[in-house]
């Protein structure tokens, strides 16, 4: 990294990107203008001078990444991205915020805008899944060029970040930061933006204590800089900040590192400089038109271009040629010497899953027992270990319920430095595949995006069911970004038992079936189980995927070791049917299955025609056309019958007029899981006396 000095052109740039910040916000009517006009200079010297990027190549696999985590100044970004020559226009910034159409939306959207590496915007996320890409570099390097060392290999990149104090106040900056230090992701850099100022007005009102120190507890390199002067002057000194953030780089190779910044927001707009107002309203046409003086713009035109300072901006790109064009010639070195590792990295950027998948899972379907009771928490433990075996790509762990989840993988080493070695987890490394987030749902969330996000692996995350709820708000940013994130979620109902009702979800099915482009899963037994995960491997989409399973031992059900292959990927399909059309329809999810099945048997006896539905996936079934979804649920069989131990609520547009819900509309209880179940009235009879209370209505 050679010596950054500023030049007039510089200067003459970080000012204009200040007057279009403005001028984007003022045009849009609403925005936060005070943080994209004071954090000009600092994201100018980092696009400029450390990002290692190619603007002609937003995709390029040797790039740094960069990170807005606060994501309501997306405007220091997009500048940035028009200065660089990422393909934003002038009118592309003239149109923030502006609708359906526009490239610069109030926050960043991953896959929207070139240059974008994620969707940030609640607070904290962006610092976390920060993380993530770092642990995701490192695995990916792991898999594909583990001897060179690091600075020297292709697949070694550094993460860069800004966050402001509401990044930091967010508790998953701190339970992400904790883990970062502890795994010694040097390759991470955050720049804090402090200005002290947030909707409320001054941060000092909730926001008192040391964060340096703070880091520093958790073992962070940390340093910091001020553009406020000791006599209370105001100087944005980006050769000081460059020296402080080179210091930086050398002084800790392998520490993650935090600069605070000392900043005025809104500099140097008048009357709106360190006032709360600037963070979330425009600053109005006066504020504006004072910026525009001071910065020795014209007042009365809008959008001024510098053309001048604009050109020696986008001589980042050439940088950007140059840098990739020498790591293009590391990379066809390193192809060339490690041709396995070559045609593993093609199958993983491709997408392509790995020669023996199919047959892992088949031969694994081979030795389940039709009537032996499985968990299947269990049979999805057996499932990942299976494909584990072919595909190595394939890395995650639990927010410290590994056993309980199943999601342990046999003789892999976990993915930490050596001295984090325990008695119970002996062998770390830091190419590890085993993960270990601690009590942390939320930031395993993050973390396990920010993998899928930096690199081409293929992460899980496990809790129980009930704890989904810490990891929720991480969860709807995959299913935005359309991500394939894998949740493995156990212990999924009032059959939990002993733990009581804190621990029995009840409304999570619901709530999470309510995310859009979330799938949501929930086998019935050890052959759904399998075939849950062969589609989520294989289907086109990338969207993220719940598998919610049981604690309980359920039962290997014949009716699925024969259609479970053909039906699980189809969302919902027949499992057992009768003679000519049905009486009533019974569809049921997960453990609930066994009990549709022995009441369809209890209903023959009474000379009663049911039709069992095995209902894993509403959002792959909602995938299948018009044909097929009346093939399985005819309109012309009017009773109907839904069995789940959970609210009943997304049951009902399957149900219709005369359907009737096997629920729990309550929290759970204490007792053992079985007994539970059936004080909740989950039970078969249940189910045949709502079968003919169906009927009866229907044909009344």
């Amino acid at each position: 990294m050679t010596e950054f000095k500023e030049t007039e052109l510089d200067e003459r740039a970080i000012k204009m990107a200040k007057v279009l910040s403005a001028d984007a916000v003022e045009k849009a009517g609403s925005g936060h203008p005070g943080s994209p006009v004071s954090l000009a200079p600092i994201a100018y010297t980092l696009y400029q001078h450390f990002i290692k990027h190619d603007p002609n190549d937003p995709k390029w696999e040797g790039r740094d990444r960069f990170i807005l985590s606060g994501g309501h100044a997306s405007l220091t970004q997009y500048v940035q991205l028009y200065f660089s020559g990422y393909g934003l226009t002038l009118d592309d910034l003239k149109h923030f915020r502006g609708g359906a159409d526009t490239h610069t939306p109030g926050h960043p959207e991953y896959g929207l805008t070139p240059g974008i590496e994620m969707t940030t915007g609640p607070l904290g996320q962006g610092f976390a899944s920060a993380i993530g890409f770092a642990y995701g570099e490192r695995f990916q390097r792991g898999l594909l060029d583990p001897e060179t060392p690091k600075e020297d290999s292709p697949f070694y990149h550094k993460i860069w970040v800004i966050c402001g104090e509401g990044d930091i106040e967010e508790g998953i900056s701190g339970e992400a930061a904790s883990l970062a230090a502890n795994q010694k992701l040097g390759n991470i850099t955050v720049i804090f933006d402090a200005n002290r100022i947030q909707i409320e007005g001054d941060t000092n009102l909730v926001l008192a204590e040391d964060v340096l120190k703070r880091f520093q507890a958790y073992g962070w390199y940390t340093d910091e800089f001020s553009f406020i002067q000791p006599d209370g002057s105001y100087k944005e000194d980006v050769e000081g900040l460059a020296d402080v953030i080179a210091k930086a780089e050398a002084a800790a190779p392998d520490q993650p590192k935090l600069i605070k910044v000392d900043t005025l927001i809104a500099w140097p707009t008048p009357g709106k400089t360190n006032d709360p107002s600037s963070h979330g309203s425009k600053l109005g046409a006066e504020a504006v038109a004072g910026l525009k003086k001071i910065l020795g713009y014209d007042p009365e035109q809008s959008f001024q271009i510098d053309e001048e300072a604009l050109a020696h901006a986008r001589k980042v790109a050439e940088r950007g040629l140059e840098a990739h064009k020498a790591w293009d010639e590391k990379f066809e070195a390193w192809r060339k010497a490690n041709p396995d590792k070559a045609a593993l990295y093609d199958r993983l950027k491709e997408g392509k899953l790995p020669e023996g998948f199919d047959k892992a899972l088949d031969d694994l379907e081979a030795t389940f027992e039709v009537g032996k009771g499985v968990a299947t928490r269990g049979a999805s433990g057996s499932v990942l270990n299976a494909i584990a075996a072919v595909m190595p790509e394939l890395w995650g762990g639990s927010a410290d319920l590994g056993g309980s989840n199943k999601t342990d993988l046999k003789g892999a080493a976990t993915f930490a430095p050596a001295e984090c070695a325990t008695k119970q987890w002996p062998v770390c490394n830091e190419f590890g595949r085993q993960l270990h987030f601690g009590v942390r749902e939320f930031t395993m969330g993050c973390i396990t995006n920010g993998i899928l996000l930096g690199s081409y692996t293929r992460p899980f995350g496990g809790t129980f069911f009930m704890f989904s709820d810490y990891e929720r708000s991480a969860v709807r940013l995959a299913a935005l970004m359309e991500i394939p994130n894998l949740y493995i979620w156990s212990h999924d109902s009032v059959a939990v038992g002993e733990d009581g009702p804190t621990h029995q979800p009840i409304e999570h099915l619901a709530s999470f079936r309510a995310i859009p482009q979330l799938e949501v899963v929930r086998p019935a037994d050890a052959f759904e189980t399998a075939e849950a995960y062969r589609y989520f491997f294989e289907k086109k989409n990338t969207l993220p995927t719940a598998m919610i399973l049981t604690r309980q031992g359920v039962p290997t059900l014949a009716e699925t070791s024969e259609k479970a292959k053909d039906g699980v990927k189809k969302g919902a399909y027949v499992l057992v049917d009768t003679e000519g059309t049905p009486d009533v329809i019974i569809m049921a999810s997960g453990s609930e299955v066994q009990w549709a099945v022995a009441a369809a048997k209890t209903l023959a006896e009474k000379g009663v025609k049911a039709r069992v539905v095995s209902f894993p996936s509403m959002e792959w079934f909602e995938e299948q056309d018009a044909e097929y979804k009346e093939a399985v649920l005819p309109a012309s069989v009017k009773a109907r019958v839904s069995v789940e131990a959970g609210v009943a609520m997304p049951w009902y547009k399957y149900l219709g007029t005369y359907g009737k819900p096997v629920s729990i509309e309550q929290f759970g209880l204490q007792g053992s899981g079985a007994q539970n179940m059936i004080d909740l009235g989950i039970t078969a009879e249940h189910v045949v006396e709502a079968a003919e209370a169906s009927i009866a209505e229907a044909n009344a």
